[in-house]
């Protein structure tokens, strides 16, 4: 019989529902919600490098979609919907109250910014991450050794540090902290209670420094040394993590009359977007899947015989089940990709919307990073060309390094708005390139490279640069929501539907609709570029 699964995608800018068939995976619903107070800058302030997001953002949307894609079904359909899973960007973690509500959902704490979800790409705890870095690898245990080495000031635990010193009243208040997919998924089942949740093991061990070899999270002792202000704080957390194949329980009933589903409905277990992404994209071992969007992920799977004897330096972590469970997930990316090419167009619209107007700015706005793909891909490449660094918002990998800013070389007076938006473009490959290498190096042997997301999809330029850079094939997934299906895929197996997540994606996940290959009169040219990227980032900015 046909059934039913909804996977739900929590982007940086919007809310994605997609409503698919467990028999083939065709995707016969979907609806699209964008942040309000996001949209408009609210809680945000660039310049320090703050991005806050209010939880009333991810609710609002998260019910315009629900109803908008479930408006489009049959009756018939409607009721034979059996899970929804959901996927979220990370670390976004908030501070919540004993009953698990997220502080800025309380009147006193509505408008400040440290009660609300820290999101994944907000790097104002680049201090407390260096001071973590430096008390562990000076520890008894060095509790980064599966998180590449380095703990990020995207991750969970520096943010909290950071809001902890900051905000007096906020730390007082907050009894724990939930990550962003942990607190949607918690919510759908009507439980929020922060010491029964189930939380991600995939947030846990990639963002959290957990691992079973230590027990779970690191001891009391770290956090109290790292700063008083911790103490406590572990025991109100979580010891177990869990599988996103995992059920959290049934919808809430309230929320099962308003959205017209069944009670019967499973709540799977929440993951990242890049994870999920992986599975929609029916990732293999040795993969390289790469989630490409407002920054980059980029996904691998080994078998755990691989996985825990081979560590990778400089990566965001590797985790048995992160991704599938039994097999050791790893995790890589850069922090800006298609931020990096909407900061140069916003960098050109912004004199335009002030001298001549919104109207104006708005009609270029969709047409400005296509004029300028389709002028740069008629640019002859040149081993003499400028050449930039990837670093508008700090490196990710490899080896982090958020305190980085982006170079721009080799500038003359013949460099236009086009021919710097493609030297935007081959940064963003020497990273990717970068990164691809760090892999191969440390012992895991790509096999190839699949790539989703809306740059993918929308930019050939960007894709084929890409694919001349890295001199390997690039595949291209059909689903515009892979994401989304990927959590589908999992809402599939919590509700007993499939065994396995491997069982299910050979029905469900996407097939490759187009495939990039290297152009060989590229790629030499890149090579010697490449090496220029890898000198300038001997330097530090």
């Amino acid at each position: 019989m046909y059934k039913y699964t909804i996977g739900i995608d929590f982007g940086t800018d919007s809310v994605r529902a997609l409503v698919v068939s467990t028999l083939d995976g065709q995707e016969v619903g979907t609806a699209i919600s964008f942040y309000k107070r996001w949209k408009d800058g609210l809680f945000c302030e660039a310049s320090l490098s703050q991005y806050r997001q209010h939880p009333l953002d991810y609710l609002e949307a998260m019910d315009e979609v629900l109803l908008q894609s479930l408006g489009q079904l049959s009756e018939d359909i409607r009721k034979n919907i059996v899970g929804i899973s959901v996927d979220t960007t990370g670390s976004t973690p908030v501070a919540v109250d004993k009953t698990g509500t997220p502080l800025a959902l309380l009147d006193e704490f509505k408008e400040n910014p440290n009660a609300m979800f820290v999101l994944w790409k907000d790097h104002t705890a680049n201090k407390e991450a260096a001071e973590i870095n430096e008390l562990a690898h000076n520890w008894h245990i060095d509790y980064t050794k599966y998180v590449g080495g380095e703990y990020s000031s995207e991750w969970f635990w520096a943010k909290i540090l950071h809001i902890f010193r900051k905000d007096e009243e906020v730390r007082s208040s907050a009894y724990s902290w939930v990550e962003h997919c942990d607190w949607i998924s918690a919510f759908l089942s009507g439980n929020i209670d922060p010491t029964q949740l189930k939380r991600s093991r995939c947030a846990a061990g990639h963002k959290a420094m957990w691992h079973p070899e230590f027990g779970g999270l690191p001891e009391e002792a770290f956090f109290t040394t790292l700063d008083p202000l911790l103490a406590g704080l572990r025991e109100r957390l979580f010891t177990e993590t869990y599988t996103g194949d995992v059920s959290v329980g049934n919808i809430d009933i309230e929320l099962a009359n308003k959205y017209g589903l069944s009670p019967d409905v499973k709540i799977g277990v929440g993951a990242f977007d890049c994870h999920m992404g992986a599975v929609g994209a029916n990732i293999q071992p040795f993969d390289f899947v790469r989630v490409m969007g407002t920054s980059t992920c980029d996904m691998v799977i080994v078998d755990p015989e691989i996985g825990n004897k081979t560590i990778v330096k400089g990566i965001c972590g590797q985790v048995d089940g992160s991704i599938i469970a039994g097999m050791v997930g790893m995790e890589a990316g850069q922090s800006a990709y298609g931020d990096y090419y909407a900061w140069w167009q916003n960098l050109m619209l912004k004199p335009v919307k002030d001298l001549l107007g919104e109207e104006a700015a708005s009609n270029l706005l969709e047409k400005l990073i296509p004029y300028l793909s389709e002028k740069a891909s008629l640019i002859e490449v040149k081993s003499t060309d400028p050449v930039a660094t990837d670093w508008i918002n700090g490196r990710r990998t490899p080896d982090v390094n958020h305190t980085l800013k982006a170079t721009f070389t080799g500038l003359d007076l013949s460099v236009d708005a086009v021919r710097f938006f493609k030297m935007i473009v081959e940064a963003t490959s020497f990273g990717s390139r970068a990164i691809l290498e760090r892999f191969v190096t440390q012992g895991i042997d790509i096999k190839q490279v699949v790539a989703i997301g809306g740059v993918a999809k929308k930019s050939p330029y960007v894709m084929q640069t890409l694919c001349d850079v890295i001199n390997m094939p690039i595949k291209v997934v059909k689903s515009e929501q892979a994401c989304a299906l990927g959590a589908a895929i999992n809402a599939a197996v919590a509700s007993g539907l499939y065994s396995d997540v491997k069982t299910a994606q050979k029905v469900m996940s996407s097939p490759i609709e187009i495939e990039y290959t290297p152009r060989e009169s590229k790629v030499n040219i890149y090579n010697t570029l490449y090496q220029k990227y890898l000198e300038i980032g001997k330097y530090s900015f």
